[in-house]
């Protein structure tokens, strides 16, 4: 085996996901969301596997981050988009999260992403940067950008979520 097709392998670990979402429980979204960017509760396990991580969040507004890694890649030697589909939806909902009271909660009814360019290893840091829209009584919706360092669009997304009160 030569040093192009040489195994490569990866290991992380993650914190039990339901104590987290309990804790979900008793704190407003953006109480939430601002405990686990400080690390007083630990981030979910798909940021773990992936690599990314929740940066920065404010009311209606939710930033995540990726490096892209070999790792992301498929078949033909790119990120997969997956992976800008799931960074997406994951400050998308975020965004929503951070507007909602105590014992809410959300999930994705539709998400929409549009990929404007390639991803690889070269392309650099990534930022996932999702605003509010609109939140009312039974759906919110929300729009965000996949950008790298300079700015330059890679994808585009919007999404409406179900919003599940107490």
């Amino acid at each position: 085996m030569d040093a192009t097709t040489a195994e490569r392998s990866r290991t992380h670990a993650w914190q039990e996901p339901l104590a987290t979402a309990q804790a979900a429980r008793g704190l407003n979204g953006l109480e939430f969301l601002r405990k686990i960017i400080a690390g007083e509760l630990p981030p979910p396990p798909i940021a773990h596997t992936l690599g990314y991580a929740l940066l920065e969040v404010d009311e209606g507004r939710a930033v995540f981050g990726i490096q892209p890694q070999e790792f992301h890649y498929n078949p033909i030697g790119r990120v997969h988009g997956g992976i800008a589909c799931t960074l997406l939806d994951s400050a998308l909902g975020c965004a929503v999260h951070s507007v909602l009271p105590a014992g809410t909660g959300y999930s994705t009814l539709e998400i929409k992403v549009n990929m404007l360019r390639a991803i690889g290893t070269d392309t650099g840091f990534l930022r996932a940067e999702a605003r509010l829209v609109h939140a009312g009584k039974s759906t919110a919706v929300a729009e965000g950008r996949l950008v790298d360092a300079q700015d330059r669009l890679y994808a585009f997304a919007t999404t409406t979520c179900l919003l599940m009160r107490g």
